[in-house]
């Protein structure tokens, strides 16, 4: 009886793949699959089935991919498709997946168009009408959320922030009124010159920094910007790393109805605009309350028109 239940569910797993991998026409598909961003075994048993079964799997470096492939006996065709050769590679894999081969596509770890190419191979697909089907799996970004104890339920992911120093700070000035979590990725080399940035412009807030996420030295700390600066200090250090930023909740500014009226007379000094008009820019620079600040304007008009 259990060997035929077994059996049963195996025919209708085998029958739910069959319907999920079904295209229009003769086309072949684009699989999207993340792949383990330092531990092999986060590699889903999917991800395994689905680059086994493939006809040609894409690779952003085939000699690192080849490791992967080796460590689980999968012995698909590899092609080269990385930042350099997008467009160019792309084409030719739309070619091929139209006379209907299969394909798949791995970056060097996690997950694919995620601060990682594929974007154009993937828009190509959606152009013309070929089905991307992602097959999910490891994210150093997500990983490095789940362990932080940040609020994750609003934030930004930043991917990696601009090499240059004075566009890095310009981007760092743009996040100043953000109330988001926020999260980016970071070399080595530029890891402790963006702390300092960081720093000086979004000041000494607490953060979360993860390094070499799922591998042998993983290291996950949380402390403010500067206990980070001076831990590291100039001290030689390797892998990647996901930082987090805890979001700054602006503290409400109390402003008196006479502050109000102040406000708005000086925007309502233009003649031209309308008493609408003053109220929704007051309302928008300062987060008042928009029936409080009508009222008042309505207020200031009649005294207008009485005096």
């Amino acid at each position: 009886m259990v060997s035929n239940l077994k059996q049963a569910g195996y025919a209708i797993k085998k029958f739910y793949e069959g319907l999920m991998d079904k295209n229009n026409g003769d086309r072949g598909l684009l699989y999207i699959v993340a792949t383990p961003i330092g531990n092999l075994e986060d590699i889903t048993l999917r991800a395994i089935r689905i680059l086994k079964e493939v006809d040609l799997i894409a690779a952003e470096d085939t000699r690192h991919t080849r490791k992967l492939l080796n460590a689980y006996k999968i012995t698909t065709s590899l092609i080269s498709l990385h930042e350099h050769n997008e467009i160019e590679k792309s084409a030719l894999l739309i070619a091929k997946i139209k006379g209907g081969m299969n394909v798949a596509y791995v970056s060097d770890a996690g997950t694919p168009c995620v601060s990682d190419p594929g974007y154009h191979l993937v828009s190509f697909a959606q152009a013309e009408n070929i089905r991307v089907i992602p097959i999910p799996g490891a994210s150093a970004l997500i990983a490095a959320m789940s362990a932080a104890g940040i609020p994750a339920d609003n934030f930004s992911f930043c991917g990696f922030l601009p090499a240059r120093e004075n566009k890095r700070r310009l981007f760092l000035e743009s996040l100043k009124d953000d109330e988001r979590t926020i999260i980016f990725y970071e070399s080595p080399a530029r890891f402790i010159s963006t702390l300092k940035d960081i720093y000086e412009i979004l000041g000494n807030r607490e953060i979360v920094v993860a390094r070499e996420l799922t591998k042998i030295f993983e290291e996950i700390k949380r402390g403010e910007v500067i206990y980070f600066i001076k831990s590291y200090g100039e001290n030689k250090i390797r892998g990647e790393f996901t930082v987090i930023l805890r979001s700054v909740k602006k503290t409400p500014i109390s402003f008196t109805d006479e502050d109000i009226e102040k406000k708005l007379l000086l925007i309502w000094d233009d003649e031209s605009m309308s008493l609408r008009d003053a109220v929704n820019q007051l309302v928008e620079k300062t987060g008042l309350q928009k029936k409080k600040v009508y009222n008042l304007a309505v207020k200031l008009r009649l005294q207008k028109v009485n005096s």
